[in-house]
């Protein structure tokens, strides 16, 4: 399957009329049509139905042309970026991050680094586990993530422990309290997110499971956002990150656990045994200043 096929596909299903689809194309028809049943046959699926009035997406079409767009979108915009950074002659980084991480000091390391003439920065949302294989790629340069992953082609250091906090509804009973893990186990959990795992999902499994609790997960979610709407509406309670509790959300209380020592590692991923770059050295030096800022407490 190559673009230009993704890209014929998206004008006939525009047009819903082959003859004005190969005009747009400034092709003949015939091969187009041969064209598109290639496509089909490589998809596995019907895209169209034909009939005597003409062309209709099936339902398997219109899920293929809503993501053909996304991909084709995805295409231009990084084939527009790559010409850009071509111009400019701007060295590529990029940073991977578990969203739970953006509520305290890397959005500072982005800005500092975006302030670089001569850096290009993408931004990838990545499990710990995805941040991995994107190191090894080189898909990305550094990653922040929560997990400790062993592999012999990444390091990771972990750069401060920060304590975890329970995210309860208002009106909860212990919202005004410091609660035991054995406490939180009475009520059901909002576990995030539901994949890709491991994550803090499993994080959060585990700090019930090793003092030999059972709890009840009510609903699982994708998003912290959505994880937090759904503690505001009462379908259960979650743990999250210190940082979090900078969100400001109506409905929720923030509360420390009774165990300030049961905490989540904000872990940063490298490449192994790579000489680190000019833009590297200039992130590491950021870093230190904002783990020295999270650690005595200086917030921005």
């Amino acid at each position: 399957m190559e673009l230009r096929h993704l890209r014929y596909f998206c004008v006939v299903a525009e047009e819903l009329n082959l003859t004005r689809a190969a005009a747009r194309l400034h092709m003949a028809q015939p091969p187009l049509s041969r064209q598109i049943k290639q496509l089909e046959s490589e998809v596995g699926a019907d895209l169209f139905q034909r009939s005597s009035r003409g062309l209709r997406l099936t339902a398997a079409g219109q899920f293929f042309y809503e993501h053909t767009l996304q991909i084709l979108e995805k295409v231009e915009v990084t084939t527009a970026a790559t010409r850009r950074m071509a111009r400019s002659k701007r060295r590529l980084f990029g940073i991977g991050f578990v969203p739970s991480v953006f509520y305290g000091q890397l959005p500072l390391l982005v800005r500092d680094l975006r302030q670089k003439d001569d850096v290009e920065l993408t931004l990838a949302e990545l499990t710990t586990v995805q941040q991995v294989q994107a190191l090894k790629a080189g898909r990305i340069d550094i990653g922040f993530g929560r997990l400790r992953i062993d592999d012999p082609d990444v390091e990771q250091e972990v750069l401060f422990d920060e304590p975890l906090m329970a995210a309860l509804p208002a009106d909860h009973p212990l919202a005004n309290s410091r609660p035991t893990l054995a406490q939180l186990a009475d009520y059901p959990l909002v576990l995030f997110p539901a994949k890709p795992r491991p994550s803090l999902a499993d994080i959060t499994l585990g700090l019930f499971r090793r003092q030999g609790l059972k709890v009840s997960v009510a609903q699982e979610a994708n998003e912290l956002q959505t994880a937090l709407s759904l503690v505001a509406s009462e379908i259960g309670i979650t743990l999250v990150p210190e940082q979090v509790k900078r969100v400001q959300r109506d409905g929720i209380v923030f509360v420390y656990l009774d165990d300030r020592t049961i905490t989540s590692p904000v872990i940063c991923s490298r490449r192994k045994g790579e000489p680190p770059s000019d833009i590297m050295r200039q992130a590491n030096t950021i870093l230190e200043v904002l783990v020295e800022n999270r650690r005595t407490g200086r917030y921005p």
